[in-house]
């Protein structure tokens, strides 16, 4: 990388702080499918989540990948970054995140490679380790039954990604003569006025693995806090005691993402959050389908067991009016000391979700109002 494109970087990855928010926010987006609605419903929803959050002075918003769950529509980041780069301005784009050990480091890196050219500074590269899906699925993506090797060769398949994206392998080297088009090697080809810039590479994770790595590295650091809060602390700890300052950042940097829902009654925030959590239920018991409805969670026969897990996951879902949300946010941050919160509203409606992102964004006394 060239200073000029470090600077960059590490401007890209920092956020920045508007209204009364601790820390900059930001949005995932899983594409919730809910029951009675199809992927084009979601898709469109994710569109209005976007635009809002633009308009609302958001910081990125990331899609993540996830493979055979009907209530999650975001098998195709790529796919799904390009359709809002399409329809959105300003706010950066992102993967929270690829699988990388699901897909050849060449494929990344030109698929990434695209968006930055479609959207010239506001792609960000999140990448895990995790598959994504049961391991039948991930079988059937990676045409192997040995699925711990994908994971345990993470850092050799990161390296050359790196590598493809800034176009700098080595003399010698089997894939020298291999480039990674749109990219960096279209600068300095004969004629070439193509920006040498490429998208800043995040790790994300859900254990200590990808936090120490990032840190070694040098690289910002996403932790899956909305489903493994028991690691976020630790992780967190681990991963700023690992930093090394790179060319990349001179100071660890890392956000965590948060389930997050805001109704206009608290009640109302109850009743979705329960439903959200008999999909994941569902899922956790090997049936996963479309987030159902507030009423069928309602009538649904809950057993004790049952009961006492959903308890458990809304634990660790901030819900609320505004204004609760807002606290449980700030008490997160400053337990956590995150740079960045990266907020997921998991619920069966569109515009369910759609209003939980303008009343967290009225709370805080972001820019613009609410619709």
């Amino acid at each position: 990388m060239t200073d000029t494109t470090v600077t960059e970087q590490a401007e890209e990855i920092r956020g920045t702080v508007h209204g009364s928010a601790p820390v900059p926010l930001s949005v995932l987006d899983l594409v919730t499918v809910g029951a009675g609605h199809t992927a084009s419903d979601a898709l469109a929803t994710s569109v209005r989540i976007a635009r809002l959050a633009e308009s609302r002075g958001f910081e990125r918003y990331w899609v993540a990948e996830h493979h055979s769950m009907p209530g999650v529509a975001s098998s195709s980041p790529a796919v799904i970054l390009a359709y809002l780069a399409a329809r959105t301005e300003r706010i950066r784009l992102g993967s929270g995140g690829v699988m990388l050990p699901n897909h050849a480091p060449l494929v990344i890196a030109e698929q990434f490679g695209t968006l930055e050219a479609m959207a010239p500074g506001r792609v960000d590269l999140g990448l895990g380790r995790a598959p994504g899906t049961d391991g039948a699925t991930a079988a059937a993506l990676r045409r192997t039954d040995r699925l711990h090797e994908g994971a345990d060769d993470f850092p050799q398949q990161l390296a050359e990604l790196l590598r493809f994206l800034d176009d700098d392998f080595p003399d010698g080297h089997p894939y020298a003569r291999i480039h990674a088009v749109p990219g960096p090697v279209q600068a300095t080809s004969p004629g070439g006025v193509q920006s040498a810039h490429r998208p800043p590479v995040w790790l994300l994770g859900s254990s200590g693995f990808s936090a120490r790595l990032a840190g070694a590295l040098g690289l910002p650091f996403a932790f899956a806090h909305h489903f493994s809060a028991q690691n976020t602390v630790p992780a967190l700890d681990l991963y700023r005691e690992s930093f090394r300052p790179s060319a990349v950042l001179d100071q660890p940097y890392a956000l965590i993402g948060v389930s997050a829902l805001a109704a206009d009654e608290e009640g109302e925030a109850r009743r979705q959050v329960r439903a959200a959590a008999l999909n994941m239920l569902r899922l956790r018991s090997g049936r996963p389908g479309l987030v159902p409805t507030p009423e069928e969670a309602e009538a649904y026969p809950w057993t004790e067991a049952e009961s006492l897990f959903v308890e458990s996951w809304n634990e660790n879902v901030v819900h609320g009016t505004g204004q609760q949300v807002r606290e449980g946010l700030d008490a997160l941050q400053k337990r956590t000391g995150a740079d960045e919160l990266m907020l997921t509203a998991n619920a069966h409606g569109p515009d369910v979700r759609v209003r939980s992102y303008e009343l967290i964004a009225d709370a805080y006394s972001l820019p613009g109002t609410s619709s």
